[in-house]
């Protein structure tokens, strides 16, 4: 482990806890200077995502910002997307699987800005 790998999993943990997109910063990081395989990189992002969200639910919880009642039936269809994620994932090659990850991340990189945020009531 050198010394970039240390820093670019820091930094990932501080921009996930603050909910900014830190797992595509992990699998950039992985997949490109880590030359890490796709799949791989979208399982260590996972396993990684773990932790910071206990650490992001206590802190979040602390501060009175979850609402509990919507905690079952996002969990429930998030295991469903999981499921079906799985699914596509056995009729996808690397390199297909790479090319979709791209469009993603430039799909959310052209709405973010040009994003305009709502005003919120105070």
């Amino acid at each position: 482990m050198n010394i970039f790998t240390i820093i670019a999993g820091f930094l990932t943990g501080i921009a996930a806890s603050m909910g900014l997109g830190g797992g595509f910063v992990l699998i950039i990081y992985l997949t490109v200077f880590a030359e890490t395989a796709q799949m791989r990189a979208g399982g260590i992002n996972l396993l990684f995502f773990l932790p910071i969200a206990l650490i992001a639910m206590f802190i979040h919880t602390k501060n009175k910002l979850i609402e509990w009642k919507l905690i079952a039936p996002i969990c429930i269809a998030g295991a469903f997307g999981v499921g079906i994620g799985m699914l596509l994932l056995g009729f996808l090659n690397e390199e297909l699987l790479q090319k979709l990850f791209a469009g993603l991340l430039v799909f959310v990189g052209i709405r973010e800005l040009f994003h305009k945020k709502k005003a919120e009531n105070a």
